[in-house]
């Protein structure tokens, strides 16, 4: 739907649904680069849940998995550019490492003392980088082996 009363390039969002099953604040959404009909969240209920878009309009999602293997908050969740893995960080300071065909966990990293707040992934996936609450960035390979630890100074402004 597009409004050109005020610019030719503006568009009007709409809203088509509203989807509830997390039981604390919503953290993170990520979607696959290729639109297929998944969305994935993560929240402060230490779970991540990967919906199907029905786009109906009284369910426009469903929720296929619920991950729970956080033992805290669920801060930030990203997907792999082939779309095959989901990777969560945690105020647990873990990582994991999901599969979201069979909806379990294919790998934990663990390093950081302090909350994993940011995750990526490389564009060929074969690392993982996350930064942490504990000043640190770490950078992983796939098959787990720590590559770098890199180490943040606080500057004072």
């Amino acid at each position: 739907v597009r409004d050109y009363s005020r610019d030719k390039m503006a568009e009007t969002l709409v809203l088509r649904g509203i989807m509830r099953v997390h039981t604390d604040w919503v953290t993170a959404i990520t979607t696959p680069i290729d639109n297929s009909d998944m969305i994935v969240t993560a929240s402060r209920d230490k779970s991540i849940i990967l919906w199907n878009l029905t786009k109906e309009d009284r369910v426009y999602g469903l929720p296929r998995h619920r991950l729970t293997d956080h033992s805290h908050f669920v801060e930030d969740v990203v997907l792999s550019l082939d779309g095959q893995f989901a990777l969560s960080g945690s105020w647990d300071g873990e990582l994991c490492l999901w599969d979201p065909a069979a909806g379990n966990t294919a790998r934990r990293f663990v390093g950081h003392t302090k909350d994993a707040l940011s995750v990526a992934f490389s564009i060929n996936n074969r690392q993982i980088v996350y930064a942490s609450r504990d000043h640190t960035i770490k950078l992983w390979n796939t098959l787990v082996s720590l590559l770098f630890s890199l180490f943040q100074f606080s500057l004072k402004i």
